[in-house]
């Protein structure tokens, strides 16, 4: 069955919503990420965070109130017509919420433990389900007011990818006529000092698939999906394949040979009943760091001895955890929306520099543009600790 893609709500350090984000996406616009103190003792490191006020969590929900929590609301709100439309069309119990993330409200809840070491007792703010893995799907279900399945996905960097996937599903099980899908995670101190314990956080703006590439960059974003069985518009956008696998290989290096990688790709393309041939773009996981590059270039050159048009967008969004997966999907969709009239794609931005003993990409430049003609296929990866592997295909529906 397939998964319509009706409506999308983003915010990340690239912008508020779907305008101002795909403009700077196509433009490769790397200005979110700025240099910041205070997160890591004794390092200045570039973040790639949202600016700004954000949503005020509702007083009677003050209980949820977290930064994870407000970046949600703030992704929600610009679909509230379209989630509106769905309850009213479909039920509150036929609504279902998937979301992806591995923060929920860690970083309230290291304050308040910081808070509880100095004052023998926690902040009057402090509420321990504001740190619950399920908190985003719970408040996303209060404030909404829904009564279908809700639940979160937090398999790391694949979480929110994953969420797509388990949405599709509730659809083909009949469980649902509509899931809220995607993901969210928001900076904290406990994932910044955890890479840099791992020394994969860079000092620079992180440069995929570079011979001088020497770690990530961290960042925040939320992204909401209103998925359906009935395509909502003209040109109707939908999930058509994906694939998962899970090769085990080490708790936080991935398989050096990509065969995990190149597994879930290939399963991706069989469900969406497609060939190699048919993807006119695949958006990387390019984290920057040494294994993952060398491992996702050997699985892509494999899967396309032909080559495709691909880049790592994480230089403009830094690495966004639990949210990337669905955040990089939200880019293939805006590369397909009808809004983007000059079929622009985002643009790899790196010192040009090939690592030497890596099989050469092909290199999407701000020239190179997506067929104007459907049906085109876009191709998202994503890869997490644990051998957790996961590609998803977007592109325009039959």
């Amino acid at each position: 069955m397939t998964a319509y893609l009706n409506a999308l709500g983003v915010i990340c350090s690239l912008g508020r919503g779907k305008s101002e984000v795909a403009q700077n996406l196509f433009a490769g616009d790397c200005s979110g990420m700025r240099n910041e103190s205070g997160w890591v003792p004794d390092r200045v490191l570039p973040v790639a965070a949202v600016h700004g006020e954000l949503a005020s969590i509702p007083a009677h929900l003050a209980g949820q109130a977290s930064r994870n929590n407000q970046l949600l609301l703030e992704a929600a709100l610009q679909i509230r017509a379209d989630i509106d439309q769905a309850i009213s069309t479909y039920g509150a119990g036929r609504i279902g919420i998937v979301l992806g993330t591995s923060t929920s409200g860690i970083d309230e809840a290291s304050r308040g433990l910081a808070h509880y070491i100095r004052e023998q007792q926690f902040p009057a703010d402090y509420d321990y389900q504001q740190q619950e893995l399920g908190a985003p799907a719970n408040f996303l279900a209060d404030w909404l007011q829904l009564s279908g399945p809700a639940y979160v996905i937090s398999t790391a960097c694949t979480s929110s990818a994953r969420a797509l996937m388990s949405a599709q599903r509730l659809l083909d099980l009949g469980l649902c006529d509509a899931v809220l899908c995607g993901g969210v995670d928001s900076l904290c101190k406990l994932t910044l000092n955890g890479f840099s314990a791992l020394e994969a956080v860079s000092e620079q703006r992180c440069n995929p698939f570079s011979a001088n590439r020497n770690g990530i960059n961290i960042g925040e974003a939320a992204v909401l999906f209103l998925m359906s069985k009935t395509a909502g518009d003209a040109q109707p956008i939908a999930l058509l394949g994906s694939g998962a696998s899970s090769d085990a290989h080490h708790i936080s290096a991935p398989e050096p040979s990509g065969r995990g990688a190149l597994q879930a790709m290939r399963k991706a393309l069989s469900r969406a009943a497609l060939q190699p041939t048919q993807i006119g773009y695949l958006n990387l996981h390019g984290t920057a760091t040494q294994h993952n590059d060398a491992m996702e270039s050997l699985a892509v050159a494999t899967l396309f001895p032909d080559g495709v048009p691909c880049s790592s967008t994480k230089p403009m969004t830094g690495h966004t955890l639990g949210a990337a997966g669905a955040l990089e999907a939200a880019f293939c969709w805006l590369s397909l929306c009808a809004d983007n009239t000059g079929h622009a794609l985002p643009p790899h931005v790196w010192d040009g520099q090939p690592d030497p003993d890596l099989p050469p990409l092909e290199w999407v430049t701000p020239a190179t543009r997506l067929a104007s003609i459907a049906p085109r296929y876009l191709m998202s990866n994503s890869f997490a600790f644990g051998g957790n592997n996961v590609s998803l295909i977007i592109g325009d529906a039959p």
